[in-house]
């Protein structure tokens, strides 16, 4: 079987990146095989795995429930973020000089080890990557995933559930604001395995006078049947 890292050197980077800088968000072929798939979600029932577990209807984020994994994270979230953020990391310091906002020097590292020191330099050490479920009647706000001054501006959900089969409902949505304009929103199926790379709080658009930052939020609609599980791996660490 191939390597995570293997899998991921395969994908059409290019046209990930493409569809990154058109519409915030670039859905991949399928990474994870489905023993993978039913690997990761019999995760959940294990405690000792989690730092936290977040029922969000208490906090009036959605129905539903998420966790956070402890560190050190099972070796195939850490494969998946670590290898991710190599192919990731270019495209989000070329987002960030279209912006002008760190002048012609952007300082995202090459590498997520180089990232996540500076992430601790400013007291984040706390580990995002996470599992959510759903059930029927089961959906999630949109939102951004921001945990301190640190934030890496991409994001990954892998879809561990079969839409269909396991579940109806709950699409992945995206949804940008731009300045003096109608809201745009995406909805998303991905099947088991595959990705969906997005922005996790913004993205530039060229605009007349060059690009503009125009505000993401994300989220999932109604699951109407069945149990939908999905990985999110997050890149910065939170406080």
């Amino acid at each position: 079987m191939e390597s995570i890292r293997e899998r991921l050197s395969k994908l059409d980077w290019k046209g990930v990146e493409d569809s990154l800088w058109a519409f915030g968000y670039a859905r991949t072929p399928a990474v994870l095989i489905p023993e993978e798939c039913a690997h990761l979600i019999a995760m959940y029932a294990h405690d000792r795995l989690f730092r936290s577990t977040i029922h969000m209807e208490r906090f009036r984020f959605g129905v539903g429930e998420y966790r956070y994994f402890s560190y050190p994270v099972p070796p195939i979230v850490r494969d998946l973020r670590t290898h991710a953020y190599r192919f990731l990391a270019p495209i989000a310091n070329g987002w960030v000089k279209a912006l002008g906002a760190l002048g012609e020097d952007p300082s995202y590292p090459r590498n997520l080890r180089d990232f996540l020191l500076a992430c601790r330099s400013r007291n984040q050490t706390k580990p995002t990557p996470l599992l959510l479920r759903y059930e029927a009647g089961g959906y999630n706000c949109l939102h951004q995933d921001l945990y301190g001054d640190l934030a890496f501006p991409l994001q990954l959900t892998c879809f561990l559930s079969r839409p269909d089969d396991d579940y109806g409902g709950g699409e992945f949505l995206l949804v940008e604001q731009r300045p003096r304009s109608q809201s745009r929103g995406h909805a998303v199926v991905a099947r088991q395995g595959e990705m969906v790379i997005f922005t996790n709080s913004w993205r530039p658009v060229a605009g007349r006078g060059g690009y503009y930052k125009a505000n993401v939020r994300h989220g999932a609609s109604t699951v109407t049947r069945g149990t939908r599980y999905a990985l999110g791996v997050i890149f910065h660490d939170a406080r």
